[in-house]
């Protein structure tokens, strides 16, 4: 959508619209997010701004790099779902267990993916990260999940995603 919109919109050629969307995307997989020092919308804004002055040059365009990411995270969360073989899945493991979902990152970001993909009813409980005093890695978050359902650690069985922080 925000190549279409790059291309159609604002004079970009089809190779310099992905070349920002490219750039954008590698930001994302590297980006170190500190919510005390700036909001996740600014702070995402200013990834394509760069994307796109990195690409194009001249002076920063702030209204164009508002546009592109506002078009980028509604088409993203638009699309988000669950496969119905997910949402099976935790329902028949709902039935047998106590499900909570545990997520690091941004408040904002990551509840709204949680309400976009409409998970609240397959979990018992769920935990953003960037609503505690710590995230996954730490211990303490762990504890923290483990109180909640009222279980103890050595009773519970851990899924991640990630190496580095699962």
């Amino acid at each position: 959508q925000v190549v279409n919109a790059l291309q159609t919109e604002h004079h970009c050629d089809e190779r310099e619209a992905h070349m920002i969307c490219d750039k954008v995307q590698a930001k994302l997989l590297k980006e170190c997010h500190d919510p005390s020092k700036m909001c996740i919308t600014d702070f995402r804004i200013q990834h394509w701004e760069e994307a796109i002055q990195e690409t194009k040059g001249g002076r920063a365009n702030r209204n164009l790099a508002s546009e592109c990411y506002f078009l980028w995270k509604t088409t993203r969360l638009k699309y988000l779902t669950l496969a119905e073989e997910t949402r099976g899945m935790l329902r028949d493991l709902r039935k047998v267990v106590r499900l909570l979902l545990l997520t690091n990152g941004d408040t904002q970001t990551q509840r709204e993916k949680i309400e976009a993909c409409a998970c609240q009813p397959y979990f018992d409980a769920i935990v953003v990260g960037g609503e505690q005093k710590e995230e996954k890695p730490a211990p303490s978050i762990f504890h923290h999940c483990c109180e909640l359902l009222g279980v103890q650690p050595e009773d519970c069985v851990m899924v991640g995603d990630s190496l580095d922080t699962d």
